[in-house]
């Protein structure tokens, strides 16, 4: 049952928030050995939180939007009282004296945290593994990476284990395991969901829901959004009510379809399933046109900014490099070499390449895209090296999504068909910046014409 739908029934009384939490903890218990997509269940409290729900509901109280709806929060974000080890053994046993805002928010909109999702350390791949947690599994297939960073939100909402996740989005995190497990990913305009404590990754960082339905995520957005003054970034709390701009339909929108962005290389497989997927655009009223939008590829200016933050961050812990993931040793040893005038220079060249981006849309309103190069592949590796028969360089299936955290503009993932083995392929629709309104909307539209969420995982 969709969250949207969920609430109003506990509001109505006629589902318990008793009996939704016993019933999601019960598919947690069944599902997550075979997953790895919970880190930590907080099942008591959980329990607890929910007999409180159904007790307001029988005096008849003020109910939030969320009141007794479970929700699952990524292993990044800081819970009070509940251990957030960011897949990482130098947090291991780090447990929180504060709520993150997102959580505050949720909590005080009535949702009922169901404990901690997987990540990778620190949140700096795009699949789901971590020397504390070990390999997270797709639902589709096992065998397969749920994507990453927020792959055990993605296989959480994908199976039933609760209808809501909060994932975090500093390069993909939240597009690309929503596309991998066949849900909704929607990554805010940069602050308008606040994030704190500051990410290492600095401004590249978003907070956002993953769900099964879109007008789900703006139920979520609209609890979740909003200015906090513990994040400089955050913007004023002067957002519209996205439920409401959900609806409506998106006839006349001016729509850019790229299904490289002009420097990726992408599975055929994918190329034409989203290629397909974008007819549906010009069926509901929009202007579409095939067009190359002359974009960079930001591998390099990307990581000059991920990982040269999160190496400084790591400055802090003596004798880290043992500790840690063997992988991100190595890319932190690959940037050691930047110097402050390399850095000063890659800002320059943001600033530019957030101009390029801001002048193409000028000319749409929204751009499409594939979210992935590529199809959910062998979990416990780093990713093909190889696509449409070219060898790539290590990280190019993920060369999509990170453009759109260096300007900061929103940017969602709808499923939109599968491969023939019966893996799941998401198309990314971008915003202009602050629109996160008209996502959406595009989002909504297409989500009717081309209906996803009665399609279930077969391990579920």
């Amino acid at each position: 049952m969709p969250a949207t739908e969920l609430a109003a029934a506990i509001r109505n009384k006629q589902v318990s928030s008793v009996e939704v939490v016993e019933a999601v903890l019960n598919q947690i218990e069944r599902l997550n050995p075979k997953l790895n997509a919970f880190c930590l269940v907080a099942a008591d409290s959980a329990s607890q939180a929910a007999r409180a729900a159904e007790e307001a509901v029988m005096r008849g109280d003020t109910l939030g939007p969320l009141h007794g709806v479970p929700v699952s929060i990524k292993d990044l974000v800081i819970t009070q009282g509940m251990r957030t080890m960011r897949g990482s053994k130098l947090y291991e046993h780090d447990v929180p004296s504060e709520d993150a805002p997102v959580v505050e928010r949720l909590k005080a909109a009535g949702a009922i945290i169901l404990g901690k999702t997987t990540t990778p350390e620190f949140g700096f791949k795009g699949v789901t593994d971590s020397p504390v947690t070990g390999i997270s599994r797709n639902p589709w297939n096992p065998e397969c990476t749920p994507g990453g960073s927020s792959g055990g939100a993605g296989a959480a909402v994908a199976t039933g284990m609760g209808p809501l996740a909060i994932g975090t989005d500093g390069g993909g995190s939240i597009r690309i395991p929503s596309s991998f497990c066949g849900i909704y990913g929607l990554k805010p305009h940069l602050g308008r969901v606040p994030v704190y404590p500051a990410s290492a990754t600095g401004d590249l960082s978003h907070a956002g829901p993953m769900t099964r339905t879109v007008r789900d995520a703006a139920l979520v957005l609209n609890v979740i959004a909003g200015q906090d003054d513990r994040d400089r970034f955050s913007l004023p709390t002067n957002h519209p009510d996205y439920l409401t701009a959900v609806e409506g339909d998106i006839r006349g929108l001016r729509v850019a379809w790229s299904p490289d962005l002009g420097y990726a290389t992408i599975d055929p497989q994918v190329r034409q399933i989203t290629a397909e997927a974008v007819k549906a655009f010009a069926e509901l009223g929009c202007t579409v046109e095939d067009t190359n939008p002359g974009f960079d590829n930001p591998g390099e200016l990307f990581q000059h900014f991920f990982y040269v933050n999160i190496g400084a961050m790591l400055q802090e812990y003596p004798g880290y490099e043992s500790q840690i993931d063997p992988q991100l040793r190595d890319l932190l040893r690959g940037v050691q070499h930047v110097s402050a005038q390399e850095y000063a220079r890659s800002l320059l060249r943001r600033s530019a390449y957030f101009d390029k981006v801001r002048r193409f849309f000028a000319s749409y309103d929204l751009l499409l895209c594939p979210t992935v190069a590529v199809p959910p592949f062998e979990a416990g590796t780093e990713g093909p090296r190889e696509i449409a028969g070219r060898r790539v360089p290590p990280g190019a299936w993920l060369a999509l999504t990170p453009p759109f955290n260096l300007t900061g503009q929103p940017a969602a993932t709808v499923p939109c068909g599968f491969t023939a083995a019966g893996l799941p392929i998401g198309l990314q629709i971008v915003g202009r910046r602050f629109d996160e309104a008209t996502v959406l909307r595009a989002s909504a539209a297409f989500e009717a014409a081309r209906p996803w969420a009665d399609k279930h995982p077969p391990v579920a």
